[in-house]
């Protein structure tokens, strides 16, 4: 503001002083005006990514289970809501704080303040909904519903947010947007939109809950050999997958949180075009994986498959989220070929040790958001870091000339997200199965849940009562330990 005053007062004559600071705090009200509808605007974009979780999930899961995963689904956001409000924001966003967890903004006491407005709320409680929409995918077809209720609410309310809090404000112990200057090998994490806070989260919590469940029932032959258990709709399976890509364009671009930053006054180039650019290196990466995916698939299997087509889609779209505003087009066309064969490759591991994951989310997100971080470090332009990351000393892509230090930080972002969420998600899972809370009976899981735990089937093709027909009657819901040999 005292520089606006300063340029525009020598141009205005008498009382110029007073009329600079008057047009300049117009103008810093109309630059707060414009970024917090941007950020609104993103929020909603990634709220929509809800619906295509719904779609994709409900594509992927036989008809059987097709309205308790869409329940999930709903339940996610509506859970997630309430306990981001009341805990979650605070814990990642609550400063002043240390290095580990926020301590204020609980319920949003204080919000708006010159930090954050409401916006970043709706915008971050989205984030986190999408981390716990994430680990619904892998558990899928088998899971108790009060599962969903308390491991939704774990992840949302506290462990997602404590990976935020490291990662995003400004004193996490690995941030690179700390305002002390105290650094990670004096470079910080680069996860710019979240491969690794957002995907790597849901991906290992998803491998765990699916780990401590076991594959469904028919899943693996008395041999050990893979049985397909194929999703009864490719048509929603590519409706959520293009709602998620229409979604990623709030995800990633809009997590620069404000548009109206100049980089060179009077200049064309500035944080609009920063914006532009993610939104391009998100789109390439995503293209890319997707092709690639369809002929190493066709290769393979001999197949055009729609259905891995989309999952490579969104693997690639995983894996440049960590880099997206700091790397070059180019570079985000190779971060989308390698993530394409890192999911095939994680596929293939999962088969051989009989891992079930019905959406392959923990490969998905996973592995290729664990790629995403690394390609990061590898190919972060020191042009663009300094854009984007202005206040913190310039390290970049070691493939780039800039080192191993932000290399170093990103595995390290690694390793401490997997330790993290294998201690809090982990832990939960295997206390949920101890308990009998986390695996539906064995009867169950055979009939299908729409049936027996939420009162009739998601199609219905004639007037006849499906209950009847079936032969199967709504009960009391009981808890069971995992089927036998399972």
């Amino acid at each position: 503001m005292g520089n606006c005053s300063a340029d525009l007062a020598p141009l205005l004559g008498a009382n110029a002083t007073g009329a600079a600071e008057y047009i300049c705090n117009k103008f810093s009200d109309a630059s707060f005006a414009v970024d917090n509808t941007y950020l609104l605007f993103s929020a909603y974009l990634v709220f929509s990514m809800q619906l295509g979780f719904a779609m994709l999930c409900a594509g992927s899961v036989r008809a059987k289970n097709t309205m308790n995963i869409m329940l999930t689904n709903v339940l996610d956001a509506a859970t997630g809501g309430l306990f981001y409000y009341l805990f979650g924001f605070a814990f990642a966003f609550g400063s002043p704080s240390n290095g580990f967890i926020g301590r204020h903004n609980f319920a949003l006491g204080s919000i708006p303040s010159s930090s954050y407005d409401y916006s970043n709320f709706l915008y971050q409680w989205a984030f986190a909904i999408a981390a716990a929409g994430i680990t619904s995918g892998s558990i899928a077809e088998r899971t108790q519903f009060v599962a969903y209720l308390i491991y939704s609410s774990f992840l949302t309310g506290f462990v997602y947010p404590v990976v935020s809090h490291w990662f995003w404000a400004t004193d996490g112990w690995a941030s690179a947007f700390r305002t002390d200057n105290d650094f990670l090998f004096g470079s910080g994490v680069i996860d710019f939109a979240g491969s690794g806070v957002v995907h790597i989260v849901g991906g290992v919590a998803g491998l765990w809950g699916a780990l401590i469940e076991g594959p469904r029932i028919g899943r693996f032959d008395h041999s050990g050999r893979s049985v397909a258990l194929r999703g009864h709709s490719a048509t929603l399976v590519v409706l959520g997958t293009f709602m998620l890509w229409f979604g990623w364009y709030g995800f990633n671009p809009g997590s620069f949180n404000k548009i109206s930053i100049t980089y060179t006054s009077g200049n064309y180039y500035g944080q609009w075009s920063s914006v532009g650019r993610t939104a391009v290196t998100t789109t390439l990466a995503g293209c890319t994986a997707a092709l690639t995916t369809l002929f190493g698939k066709r290769i393979l299997t001999g197949h055009w498959n729609v259905t891995d087509v989309c999952n490579g889609l969104l693997g690639g779209f995983a894996a440049i989220t960590a880099g997206c505003s700091v790397v070059e087009p180019w570079a985000a066309i190779i971060c989308g070929f390698v993530a394409a064969l890192v999911l095939i490759g994680c596929n293939k591991l999962a088969e051989k040790v009989k891992f079930d994951d019905p959406l392959e989310a923990a490969q998905l997100h996973g592995g290729c958001g664990a790629w995403g971080v690394l390609f990061t470090g590898l190919f972060a332009s020191e042009k663009y870091v300094r854009e984007v990351y202005s206040t913190r000393p310039t390290h970049y892509g070691l493939f780039m000339g800039g080192g191993g230090r932000l290399l170093a930080a990103q595995v390290i972002q690694i390793l401490v997200i997997v330790g993290w969420v294998s201690a809090t998600m982990g832990t939960l899972f295997y206390l949920l199965h101890k308990f009998g809370l986390l695996r539906i009976s064995a009867d169950d899981e055979m009939a299908g849940m729409d049936l027996t735990r939420h009162g009739g089937l998601a199609y219905v093709y004639d007037d006849e009562d499906e209950t009847q027909k079936q032969g199967i009657q709504m009960r009391k819901i009981e808890s069971y330990p995992t089927p036998p040999g399972v």
